[in-house]
This record gives structure tokens, C-alpha cells and sequence, in this order.
């Protein structure tokens, strides 16, 4: 569960499982980036040709739910791994990139 999971233990999942099939020689920041490309067109391969409403009612589809649910986790891996193997604080980098994202687009509406 999200609410109840931490993203050093994703990590640490991630870590253990590329340890144990002997990739860190392989795992380089090139060939990562490539993976969360490749995970990414596959997951918006998809929802090619789809309109607005067949990629909805994709979301409530079971089957079509699983599949995306297995590319985002794809991604979600490749991600992790870079974070992982190259130390980064995914909370902290993500924290900060959005409040340079605040700058560069303001608000349309005050609250």
C-alpha cells in the first residue's frame, strides 16, 4: 500500500533483485534512461489510437487495468534503480523540482 510503503524499501527491493540476477554491470545511467523510455512507450503504446473516453473506460477494465498497472511498474522499477544505484533522495529531489515547478507555472486560481 502507498500509504504504508517507503521508497527506501522499494529500493532496497529493487537493489536485492538486481543483485541477485548479477545486472549492476549492466546497469549503467545510459541503459536505465533507455529502460524508462522503453517502459514509458510501452505503457503509452496502450492508449495509442484510443480517444479521451476509450482510455477511461480502459482505466475500469480489469484486464486493460492490469496491463497498465504492469507498465507503470515497469517504469516505477527503472526509476528506482537509477535513484537507487546513483543515491538519489527521490523525496527530496521530487520536492524540490516541484517547487521550482511552482515558480514556473503559476497559479491560475487563488484559493
Amino acid at each position: 500500500m502507498d500509504t504504508e510503503t517507503k521508497i527506501s524499501d522499494l529500493k532496497e527491493i529493487v537493489k536485492k533483485f538486481c543483485q541477485d540476477r548479477g545486472w549492476d554491470p549492466y546497469h549503467n545511467p545510459k541503459d536505465l534512461s533507455i529502460g524508462v523510455i522503453t517502459e514509458a512507450s510501452e505503457l503509452l503504446e496502450l492508449f495509442r489510437f484510443q480517444t479521451t473516453e476509450g482510455c477511461e473506460d480502459m482505466m475500469n477494465n480489469p484486464s486493460t487495468r492490469e496491463a497498465i498497472a504492469d507498465e507503470i511498474s515497469d517504469v516505477l522499477y527503472f526509476l528506482l534503480r537509477i535513484a537507487q544505484k546513483y543515491d538519489f533522495d527521490l523525496s527530496s529531489e521530487f520536492q524540490r523540482k516541484m517547487e521550482k515547478n511552482n515558480q514556473k507555472y503559476p497559479r491560475l486560481y487563488q484559493v
